[in-house]
């Protein structure tokens, strides 16, 4: 299923894309697309629904993040090679962990606003991995079953902020809108190998990063119980499990870096494009 959420920003609604690229209204049958409902029992439960016979929503609503009332927004950083490589950054013995404030969170389409004062805002595609049944210290063998889902994430930066200001990457990673999720969040029985997905992105139309997940260092069941043995992770837990190489701060013969008026557009096989336009804080 392809999981998704609908409406203006903070009165988004629950959907679901049928296979037609329709929009069907799930408000009826789950109040959000959020914590108990990505348990794998009601995820089961909505899988055998007849999607036939829910309303159809009008074309052209806003397509919100695909997951609603966030607990923890988890990052992964210098997750491939050759991405610590283009930072002129060993390769990490064991994942490197931040987070994104929830404030960063916003809608796939929805415009990224540069902080006043910014002078080196970048990107990151990113696969996102949605949290479906909780649990703490979690067998890496198990880690798996511990899935709801899989959506596309932009890990926007300010790397002034990030590196050059002191303290923890934090600050430079969570400013407002610097966490577009989705556009939809695609059940784990719909993507059969997540270590196996082209990702990329582009500003303006040219393509900066062209990668694929199979070159992660710590891949997907790793990562999700590594974490475990520092917090209990809970339904709807959304971790950013980090970049290809390309970001804006790795280009030769100098760094490139975001201004307001440009379009970014990014996307993960099977998981959806997101497009946003860049503004002025």
């Amino acid at each position: 299923m392809k999981l998704l959420r609908y409406g203006a920003p903070g009165r988004e609604k629950p959907g679901l894309l049928d296979s037609n690229g329709a929009i069907r209204d799930l408000s009826g049958v789950i109040g959000d697309i959020a914590g108990d409902a990505l348990l794998p029992e009601s995820l089961a439960r909505l899988a055998k629904l007849d999607v036939s016979t829910l309303p159809v929503v009008p074309a052209g609503e806003r397509i919100g993040p695909c997951v609603g009332r966030i607990g923890k927004f988890i990052c992964i950083g210098l997750n491939y090679a050759d991405h610590a490589a283009e930072s002129n950054l060993p390769v990490p013995s064991e994942p490197v962990v931040f987070n994104k404030w929830l404030s960063a969170v916003v809608g796939p389409n929805d415009d990224v606003r540069i902080p006043r004062g910014s002078k080196k805002t970048d990107w990151e595609v990113e696969l996102g991995v949605v949290i479906g049944r909780g649990g703490a210290y979690i067998d890496e063998a198990d880690a798996m079953s511990h899935v709801a889902g899989y959506c596309v994430i932009n890990d926007v930066s300010e790397r002034e902020y990030q590196i050059e200001r002191g303290g923890t990457w934090d600050k430079g990673k969570g400013c407002d809108t610097f966490g577009p999720i989705g556009p939809w969040l695609v059940t784990a029985d719909e993507v059969p190998d997540p270590h196996k997905l082209p990702l990329w992105l582009e500003v303006d139309g040219k393509r900066y990063q062209n990668g694929n997940t199979s070159t992660m260092i710590f891949n997907v069941g790793e990562i999700v119980a590594y974490l475990s043995r520092f917090m209990s992770l809970q339904p709807g837990d959304v971790i950013s499990t980090g970049t290809p190489p390309g970001v804006g701060m790795g280009q030769k013969p100098e760094a490139v870096y975001l201004r307001a008026g440009q379009t970014m557009r990014l996307g993960i096989e099977g998981l959806g494009v997101q497009q946003q336009r860049t503004v002025d804080a």
